[in-house]
């Protein structure tokens, strides 16, 4: 057990076994090929199965290193996409942070904001726990965006009761700190977050577009929005991040958004995202696009 944990995730040992059986196939056919010309060239053959071996081993755990960091280079528009392993709010960049429909801020005991949350962090670690400070923000914020709807308090009894419309961008503080508070859930009466890979998309495509007018093409950093709370549950991590690149890059095919937009994934989400085949996503991405 101690030394398959050397590997890490179980896409890692994967990737370690089939790279060290390929490298192993290799290594046969050539010695069995100088072989039938050189017979005498092995005279230690117990020596050449060991180091066989010992290639074998280092060239799978070579193969299957941790990939902690993805970075692609586009050059039409010029611009950077990062994804990577790493704290949201460690990053000296605009910040993205999912809200629910009603942009709900009080935690009542985890019952409609969860403290563990992006969210939820949000107000500990920007706002200082000041949950008035962050409401007056978001008030001002949305003052020029109608509500879709109204709850009573008898209907939703913890909360706020105004509801917008799903793909509603607040765009909070000042820069070169802004906060982009984007509603891509909704939240049940009963405390209960829910979306769709359609609501996903509509909000993101809304959030590049208040990226666009206030961060100035500067770096934008946000979460794999959408493997939270929020109960897109038919949609794996891997697809959500491919879905949140997608979408960005088909955004900036009609003028840049930002310079530098920064994916971080949770270090326990990298079990089920493959980072390889995320950086030959990301470079099929700037292949289209240079094309384009």
């Amino acid at each position: 057990m101690r030394f398959l944990r050397l590997f890490g995730t179980w896409r890692a040992r994967q990737v370690f076994l089939r790279n060290a059986v390929v490298a192993f196939g290799g290594i046969s056919a050539i010695l069995q090929f100088v072989g039938q010309f050189f017979p005498r060239s092995f005279p230690d053959p117990g020596l050449v199965v060991a180091l066989s071996l010992t290639a074998c081993l280092v060239w799978g755990l070579g193969r299957a290193r941790p990939v902690l960091r993805v970075e692609q280079t586009f050059r039409r528009p010029d611009m950077k996409v990062v994804v990577e392993a790493g704290d949201l709010f460690d990053q000296s960049a605009h910040l993205v942070v999912g809200f629910c429909d009603t942009f709900d801020t009080v935690s009542a005991g985890g019952a409609v904001i969860n403290s563990g949350s992006v969210q939820g962090q949000l107000l500990l670690r920007r706002y200082d726990g000041d949950v008035q400070r962050l409401d007056a923000e978001l008030v001002a914020a949305l003052a020029g965006t109608e509500p879709a709807a109204r709850e009573d308090r008898d209907s939703k009894p913890l909360g706020k009761l105004d509801r917008y419309p799903v793909g509603t961008v607040a765009a909070l503080g000042a820069r070169p700190g802004l906060v982009f508070a984007v509603a891509y859930s909704r939240i049940g009466n009963d405390c209960v977050a829910a979306s769709s890979v359609e609501d996903l998309w509509f909000s993101l495509g809304r959030l590049w577009d208040a990226v666009h007018r206030h961060a100035q093409l500067e770096q934008v950093a946000m979460p794999l929005v959408g493997s939270g709370l929020s109960r897109l549950d038919h949609l794996d991590q891997d697809s959500l991040l491919r879905l949140i690149l997608m979408s960005f890059v088909a955004r900036s095919r009609e003028g840049a958004v930002c310079r530098e937009l920064r994916v971080l994934v949770r270090p326990e989400d990298l079990e089920h995202i493959d980072m390889r085949e995320v950086a030959a996503f990301l470079g099929g991405l700037a292949a289209g696009l240079d094309r384009a």
